[in-house]
């Protein structure tokens, strides 16, 4: 992302707001802000990393009086010491206005009905796309995940027109749509799709079995949550709301930046919040930037569909596994459905990759052979293939873990 001279003095009004709360007062004590007059005097700066942020616990990351923090969430994350960041109104008012802009960009619009099922509490999911509905004066129905029965019920009876979910959730729910019969009494136009990575295969399964337009939405606890970026009609990545936050993206072994076009880290800095303002903090999202201006005509800047994350590599046998190079392979073989499974165990001294994927195909011997072949050639690994039925994988009310790792 280009940084101006405006940009670059709002990057300093944030560091300096920043320097309000502890973890920033220590890290930068002998910076000099006035000092930062090029952007290359800010990209010396240190990145801000989780664990910074876990190291801050509670509240070290507040940069106002406690008296004003208004809000606390964390992280998602269920293992080691919690994120906590707090805001301040200004921040959830912020983040309101955000998702408003994100319903409006796909066409979203106060006669809507908008069908909340992410999740409500710490996590900041479910109650962003409330505010951002209610301030966008749609009816907003909260009802969190779970509860399929009633879930399909109240969508029926009060005429959901927009669905927002995480993509394993939604794919559980057009299944259950489908084999209730009860497509025609289902008044879902769009959905708002988030929280977790998707490949190409299961956006057109959940599009084409709920009869919708799908729209990516971005963001994360940190970063004030969900909304700080959304896809447009066009499909050609998602526009980030730059007067909210500046990002870089880099190369995530050496942290330069990479060229326009290439594959790299997300890094974000927030420009205008209060409660816990970040300083180039790694998101480990993997994405790119897009050139040029968007045919929506949208004067936001965009990055691609998040493809993964850096800190979800595997590596076996010297090969490098992401997520997404999964889909990627399973997209080109016909017959293979958008859901699978890789497991990976060490038995006998050597690595074994399983790879357990969907089928309604008759011969699924034919089709794990051909996946075998696509796989070892497209990634470097022979994995042993096992078609399953349609179905037969689990499904997941909120995010789906897709490889596991099961050496360590």
């Amino acid at each position: 992302m280009l940084m101006t001279d405006k940009i670059l003095e709002n990057i300093k009004s944030s560091i300096r707001h920043a320097m309000n709360g502890a973890f920033y007062a220590g890290r930068f004590s002998e910076l000099n802000v006035e000092e930062i007059r090029t952007p290359e005097d800010f990209y010396a700066l240190p990145f801000t990393e989780k664990a910074d942020l876990r190291a801050a616990y509670p509240l070290g990351l507040a940069a106002v009086p406690e008296d004003e923090i208004v809000r606390i969430h964390s992280s998602s994350g269920t293992t080691g010491t919690p994120v906590i960041i707090p805001y301040t109104q200004k921040d959830v008012n912020d983040w309101a206005f955000m998702f408003k802009r994100c319903y409006e960009t796909v066409g979203i619009t106060k006669s809507d009905r908008v069908h909340i099922t992410p999740g409500y509490g710490l996590w900041t999911a479910g109650i962003g796309f409330q505010l951002g509905a209610e301030l966008l004066g749609a009816m907003a129905l909260p009802l969190g995940p779970g509860n399929t029965d009633k879930q399909l019920q109240m969508m029926m009876d009060l005429q959901s027109t927009v669905l927002c979910a995480t993509s394993s959730y939604a794919l559980l729910l057009a299944e259950e749509i489908t084999k209730r019969g009860i497509k025609e009494k289902i008044r879902l136009k769009k959905g708002v799709i988030g929280s977790e990575r998707w490949g190409e295969k299961l956006r057109k399964r959940i599009a084409g079995e709920l009869g919708v337009e799908l729209y990516d939405i971005y963001g994360l606890t940190e970063i004030y949550g969900p909304g700080i970026g959304i896809s447009c009609a066009h499909e050609c990545g998602m526009h980030m709301w730059t007067d909210f936050l500046f990002y870089e993206i880099i190369d995530p072994k050496t942290g330069k930046h990479v060229t326009e076009g290439e594959c790299g880290e997300l890094v974000i800095t927030t420009l205008q919040k209060e409660g816990a303002p970040l300083i180039r903090y790694r998101t480990h999202d993997l994405t790119r930037e897009l050139p040029g201006k968007c045919a929506c005509g949208l004067d936001f800047p965009r990055i691609d569909t998040i493809i993964g994350r850096s800190d979800d590599m595997v590596k076996v046998k010297g090969a490098i596994l992401y997520p997404s190079r999964v889909d990627e392979v399973l997209s080109a073989v016909d017959g293979v459905s958008s859901e699978y499974q890789v497991m990976i165990d060490h038995l006998n001294g050597r690595d074994i990759l399983r790879l357990f994927f969907e089928t309604d195909a008759a011969d699924r011997q034919a089709l794990e052979t051909a996946v075998e072949r696509v796989f070892k050639e497209s990634i470097g690994i022979l994995p042993e293939a096992k078609a399953v039925a349609i179905g037969e994988l689990p499904r997941s009310e909120k995010k789906s873990t897709r490889i596991f790792d099961n050496r360590y």
